[in-house]
């Protein structure tokens, strides 16, 4: 039996049943893999049905406010997908009135849809004959056919997915495809594979060779920069709390924070507290600064560990544009400060 006969005889045996499988429209599909970039199903499922309650198509999408757009993507991270979805829903609505490119080359005109999720919606939805290549697709076939090429190498996804499309049955790109991301999610996974019950351990060459553990081959490792946060929690007179709109280019886009006190070390409590008194763009001398927590919030991005203290000032003015604890609810906050504000308000 082939390659890709036992990949599709597994996949229709094994997959899960998820909502955007039972539609071969556009919108979920597209949706789901926007969301399930660097996001496990089990993370993104309830994302996914929290957006599909709340913009059932793509022009209730379109006319949403970015802010609550953002608010129902909280947690998720990597929040330039969420514009990028925002801004992609807003042309199908309004310049494709509702419909989605329905070739590959159509959909990579969209923006955040590049050649993963555009082969993805292709394949899924039109039946199109065009490879998937993402992390699961890297490792069920550098396992099965022995490929030891760097998967971070310039030409490495050029090779698999030439690989991929010599193997995908005619007629069968969905399904092919699908089994592909599958097997690797659920059977080949990255660490300590069940080969005994693996439908492919009889032609795989790195279950013949002792070489599961090492394939595929990644060499390039993402330098990892550390960053200090100091965030400053602002209560006035009214007892209401300072925030504003983070609006440089970056992490957090576009989300909501406390006012940010960021240092290039971890500096001690008496330095910072100095730093505090002199910060200017709080607008006024803070008094009864206390730092909440004396080991630092450790929060992981893909390129970024930072390290975050909370500190309470108080001022015995009313500030313009202070907001109640309560509104945070519905405001759109990076996680880590979703969390501070659960455990301390709600």
């Amino acid at each position: 039996m082939t390659f890709s006969k036992l990949l599709i005889d597994w996949y229709l045996q094994n997959r899960r049943s998820l909502p955007w499988r039972k539609t071969p429209h556009p919108y979920p599909v597209w949706l789901s893999e926007i969301m399930l970039q660097q996001t496990r199903v089990a993370q993104g499922l309830p994302y996914f049905l929290k957006f599909t309650e709340a913009f059932p198509t793509v022009s209730d999408l379109a006319n949403a406010p970015e802010e609550k757009v953002l608010h129902l993507w909280q947690g998720l991270g990597y929040y330039s997908r969420a514009r990028n979805l925002h801004a992609t829903a807003k042309i199908v609505a309004h310049n494709m009135g509702g419909t989605f490119p329905d070739s590959y080359s159509g959909l990579l005109n969209l923006k955040g849809v590049g050649e993963y999720t555009a082969a993805a919606i292709a394949s899924i939805c039109y039946g199109e004959a065009v490879p998937v290549v993402d992390g699961n697709v890297y490792r069920v076939l550098s396992r099965y056919f022995g490929i030891t090429t760097d998967i971070s190498s310039p030409g490495a996804k050029k090779e698999f997915a030439a690989i991929a499309a010599a193997h995908m049955p005619t007629g069968q790109a969905s399904e092919f495809n699908q089994a592909m991301m599958e097997f690797g999610a659920l059977q080949c996974v990255p660490k300590n594979p069940d080969c005994t019950v693996c439908p492919l351990n009889k032609e795989c060459i790195a279950h013949a060779t002792g070489r599961v553990g090492e394939l595929p081959i990644k060499l390039k490792k993402q330098k990892v920069t550390n960053r200090y946060f100091n965030y400053i929690i602002v209560k006035d007179a009214a007892n209401r709390l300072l925030i504003n709109r983070r609006s440089e280019k970056g992490i957090w886009h576009g989300l909501y924070e406390f006012p940010l006190l960021e240092t290039e070390t971890l500096t001690d409590e008496a330095e910072t507290t100095a730093l505090i008194k002199g910060f200017d763009k709080l607008g006024f001398e803070p008094k009864n600064i206390t730092l909440l927590n004396t080991d630092p919030v450790i929060h992981k991005l893909s390129h970024q560990k930072l390290h975050i203290r909370f500190w309470e000032v108080s001022t015995p003015q009313n500030l313009p544009g202070s907001i109640d604890p309560e509104q945070l609810k519905s405001t759109p906050l990076p996680i880590v400060l979703h969390n501070f504000a659960v455990r301390h308000w709600y």
